[in-house]
């Protein structure tokens, strides 16, 4: 697994927290605890800064990976 350049933790690590936010709709400090319940701990302003950095092209990826409509 390889970290992102400049950031501290795994690109899985930082990528899962910003996919279950937008993904779930979840607030950043259950995202948190769902990371420190998995040994990674963030605090949650690392959550929204990873947020805030990368959450364009995650949501950009869950809208393209949605079933189209259908006839």
């Amino acid at each position: 697994m390889s970290r992102i350049k400049g950031f501290r933790f795994l690109r899985a690590v930082i990528g899962y927290a910003v996919w279950a936010s937008h993904r779930f709709a979840l607030s950043l400090l259950v995202v948190e605890d769902m990371r420190a319940a998995r040994g990674a701990r963030v605090s949650y302003e690392t959550v929204r800064d990873w947020v805030a950095r990368f959450g364009g092209m995650s949501m950009a990826r869950i809208r393209r990976e949605r079933p189209g409509s259908a006839d």
